[in-house]
């Protein structure tokens, strides 16, 4: 038996977050077997390179560090939780997977699309998304949004603190991603209310687990 993986990418600020507590509450209401879960960090391991990777200390992290970082976690992040969550036929929600890398070490620091493509396939053992959610939204808005959600006395990550046009490049690798691959990754407008928003992934996310998931027990 195996389950059914979903993903959630955009920005910073977009409500991945939000979403991914939103979806997997649902589907658990609806009596799936669903197992919540993040890139970076989605692992003891994982945990501590998040740590690295957002809050670095000393010099900056090069770019070739950046995604290895990203790689050794996604790699442990497969093997420890999304490969054996899939075994047992369960749904598997990630907040990030490949196409952060994609669009934040690709599109944004310019690593070759190739080789981010070749490390990712080593990473990832065959596991990847069915249906992927894009949480769009401007640059000005997901950053304002961060901002409020982090506060006064938090710090800026690593991530969060690169330029407009960084995230300009970032937001323009995602939508490349969809529109590449539409059949899997699906363009939701992250400007509208909540609810509104939640209700649409939802009935989308439905749709694809009715002929392809397990059935609620």
């Amino acid at each position: 038996m195996t389950g059914f993986f979903i993903t959630f990418e955009g920005i910073e600020g977009c409500g991945k977050s939000t979403h991914v507590a939103a979806l997997a509450q649902s589907l658990r209401e609806c009596g799936y077997d669903v197992v919540a879960t993040r890139e970076p960090g989605g692992t003891a391991t994982g945990q501590t390179l998040r740590n690295i990777l957002l809050h670095p200390t000393g010099a900056p992290l090069a770019t070739g560090a950046e995604l290895l970082l990203m790689l050794a976690d996604r790699a442990q992040h497969v093997e420890e939780v999304i490969a054996p969550a899939l075994r047992a036929g369960k749904v598997v929600i990630s907040d990030r997977f490949v196409d952060s890398t994609l669009a934040y070490q690709g599109h944004g620091r310019g690593i070759e699309h190739d080789l981010l493509l070749r490390l990712n396939t080593f990473a990832c053992g065959g596991y990847m998304p069915a249906l992927t959610i894009l949480l769009d939204l401007s640059v000005e808005e997901g950053l304002r949004r961060a901002n409020k959600r982090r506060g006064a006395t938090e710090t800026v990550d690593h991530f969060e603190a690169e330029s407009t046009a960084f995230h300009g490049r970032v937001r323009q690798g995602f939508l490349a991603v969809a529109q590449a691959e539409p059949q899997r990754v699906r363009v939701i407008d992250s400007l509208r209310p909540l609810a509104e928003i939640s209700q649409e992934i939802l009935a989308l996310v439905l749709t694809h687990l009715t002929p392809h998931a397990p059935r609620p027990t």
